[in-house]
């Protein structure tokens, strides 16, 4: 049996190694969070993104695509291709 810490350090791992094989978004903030719904600034914080014109590189993931997409009004998304891929 694996200890609690021995499991996360497992997840992470992999969810690490996930991260490099989906390669990354650079997400910046485009538009003021001021005056939408207090869900949006939420999320838009959840994201690490705190000012205008402020960029964030985060893992492709599933979870991170649906918080940009809720956003996707505020925020301006590029793929960032992975080392050693050509793109398409």
């Amino acid at each position: 049996p694996m200890s609690s810490s021995g499991a996360f350090r497992a997840a992470r791992a992999a969810a690490s190694e996930t991260a490099s094989s989906e390669g990354m978004l650079s997400i910046t903030l485009v538009r003021s969070t001021i005056g939408r719904p207090g869900d949006q600034g939420r999320t838009v914080e959840a994201l690490g993104l705190r000012r205008l014109h402020q960029t964030v590189v985060r893992p492709d993931h599933p979870s991170i695509r649906g918080m940009v997409a809720k956003v996707s009004h505020l925020v301006r998304v590029e793929e960032i291709a992975r080392p050693g891929t050509s793109p398409s």
